[in-house]
């Protein structure tokens, strides 16, 4: 523990344990780990799968840390001691073997993006060609949160321990099911006999998750100091808007989530599309037609009347025909919260973030609506026009020829299919099997629109393509 204003942060941990997270990244500190500290009689161990950063920041203040409501009439911080300890995994992941394979473990809860669960986003398989799901077929001390997951249960069954339950907090359709369809896959390649064991005993409930965490900044540490007198070192920022939805089926003990407003529920599945395509759809559209046009949050897209504009239009005429709403849920009033909480001022949540690993987030976020919508005869040109516009951001360059740091696990691939020609660009791309579907990948008449689409944004530019496809 370091003296002086560090020090008065410090805890001691006073909850027990019961919970291990892997991915303990900003987002479960501002939403699953507060609900579980409100719960009570609960604790989490958090495990780091890449680096030691969040760890060596929070082993000084007894792992507590601040979590920073930012509303548009000002700022609310809460200490939060949830959590026990904090582990990284590169470093010893024995240690987290064990820790997840102990009694007291009844959950492991996971926020690893994505991209993390080594499967192919078009078809929630295993991508067994995975380097990290190779190391782990070769080796008992895995990489992977697959390999993390599977490993921890083997240890369980030859201890004669039931199952915990994998909870999954990403953003993934029916995320349970794709979770558990990646770990009895690879549980088979090792051990049929733990796959089994596995299928008859384990549980995988599906989530949906929500609230806006923009990323920590040193201007954040700095006003935070200011403002309490300590000198927190890993804060995480939230907006006042939260939601969490589970469903109710755990394979041992579990928090009693539904006294703190956790929505515990049979079917998770309507919460789901709701969140991904309503939210994560329209944030990711307005991260890449966004950043073209030179904005660099969220909030600052929003003020432009033409994004704003466009947005809704999305909800009302692509989107919210596409869903079927979840049960109490009025989609159009949804719709215009959703519009409040992206002009909140006071989240700085950047369109660079939000266009991160876009060719995981596409199949589930904008595709399916696409399809779907499609198939069903409807016009979908908002968002094909963001779909161009996330090819156009991974071009590396944006619309005044500037590179730009793209961070996506097929990077280099995705640069690589640019071409002068939209056309020869558009079949390039669909023909991405790990992020187009059959459905899009077949469909002459989505790669002529998609064509279209591309060219006017090379023509035109992002804000005016915007404008345009309002005004149609």
């Amino acid at each position: 523990m370091e003296a002086g204003l560090q020090g008065r942060l410090y805890r001691e941990p006073t909850t027990a344990g019961g919970i291990v997270h892997l991915g303990l990244g900003a987002f479960f500190r501002a939403h699953g780990a507060i609900y579980v500290a409100e719960a009570g009689g609960w604790g989490v161990t958090g495990v780091s799968l890449q680096s030691p950063g969040t760890r060596d920041k929070l082993r000084p203040q007894g792992w507590a840390y601040t979590a920073l409501e930012l509303g548009p009439d000002g700022e609310k911080p809460q200490v939060v001691t949830v959590l026990r300890d904090v582990l990284v995994a590169p470093e010893d992941p024995q240690a987290v073997l064990d820790v997840m394979a102990a009694p007291e473990t009844h959950i492991v809860s996971l926020t690893v993006t994505e991209k993390g669960y080594c499967h192919e986003p078009s078809t929630g398989r295993l991508n067994r060609d995975h380097p990290d799901i190779a190391h782990d077929l070769a080796n008992p001390l895995p990489r992977s949160a697959p390999g993390f997951l599977v490993r921890a249960l083997a240890a369980r069954h030859a201890a004669g321990l039931p199952p915990f339950t994998v909870l999954c907090c990403d953003n993934l359709p029916e995320n349970g099911r794709v979770v558990r369809g990646v770990v009895l896959e690879l549980a088979r390649l090792i051990d049929p006999v733990l796959a089994d064991w596995i299928l008859a005993n384990g549980a995988f409930p599906s989530t949906m998750v929500d609230r806006i965490v923009p990323a920590t900044t040193a201007a954040d540490l700095d006003r935070l100091e200011a403002a309490t007198g300590y000198r927190d070192e890993a804060p995480v920022m939230h907006e006042p808007f939260r939601q969490w939805v589970i469903e109710d089926s755990f394979c041992g003990p579990r928090p009693a989530l539904e006294t703190v407003g956790v929505q515990m529920v049979a079917d998770v599945t309507p919460y789901e599309h709701m969140k991904l395509r309503m939210l994560n759809g329209t944030h990711s559209s307005l991260a890449y037609l966004g950043y073209l046009a030179g904005h660099e949050t969220i909030a600052d897209t929003m003020a432009d009347r033409v994004f704003a504009d466009f947005v809704r239009s999305l909800w009302r005429d692509e989107i919210i025909p596409a869903l079927i709403p979840p049960p109490g849920e009025d989609l159009r009033a949804y719709a215009e919260a959703l519009a409040a909480r992206y002009a909140n001022p006071a989240i700085r949540h950047r369109t660079w973030q939000i266009a991160m690993d876009g060719s995981q987030k596409l199949p589930q976020r904008i595709l399916g609506t696409i399809a779907e919508s499609r198939a069903a005869g409807r016009a979908v040109p908002g968002l094909t026009l963001a779909v161009a516009a996330w090819m156009r951001y991974v071009s590396g360059r944006d619309e005044k020829s500037r590179p730009i740091e793209v961070k996506d696990p097929l990077a280099p691939r995705l640069a690589a299919l640019w071409r002068d020609d939209p056309a020869r660009t558009a079949q390039g791309f669909l023909h991405l099997a790990e992020v187009f579907p059959p459905a899009l990948r077949d469909d002459a008449g989505f790669a002529a629109d998609l064509t279209d689409a591309l060219s006017r944004l090379v023509r035109d530019g992002a804000r005016a393509s915007v404008q345009g496809a309002v005004d149609a």
